[in-house]
């Protein structure tokens, strides 16, 4: 009887490791993937922002400041819909991770639910059988 016990108990721990082990692939991956979206972002900004500014040294004149001025506000408008449209991306990253965790931990639990069920149909059907 022990003998039985301790395997189950050995069987559900190392499903339960291999349950972990999968969450935690899961959140690396989409870590990783919402971390190159900032990544990328992040140089496509930094790069627009030098351009403006190696404009800003070589303006002149007054004209060139109200071109300069028309220029910045484009910029700006222009940085802040690469904003919401990464923002949407890295959400949408975020969900499918949640989802993918959220069937892992629907899993875990039929497979707890189903290694708790077995012995007591065994336990039933002995009791019947006897």
């Amino acid at each position: 009887m022990t003998q039985q016990f301790n395997s189950q108990i050995f069987a559900y721990a190392k499903q339960l490791t291999d349950s972990a082990f999968k969450a935690q692939s899961v959140a690396l991956k989409g870590l990783e993937q919402v971390a190159e979206l900032q990544i990328k972002a992040l140089e496509k900004q930094s790069h627009a922002t030098a351009q403006f500014v190696a404009e800003v040294f070589e303006t002149r004149d007054l004209d060139g400041l109200r071109t300069l001025w028309e220029k910045g506000s484009a910029l700006t408008r222009e940085q802040a819909e690469h904003t919401v449209a990464l923002s949407q991306e890295v959400i949408a990253v975020t969900q499918k991770t949640a989802e993918t965790l959220g069937a892992l931990v629907q899993e875990q639990q039929h497979a707890a639910n189903d290694a708790v069920a077995a012995p007591v149909v065994a336990v039933k059907k002995a009791a019947s059988g006897k």
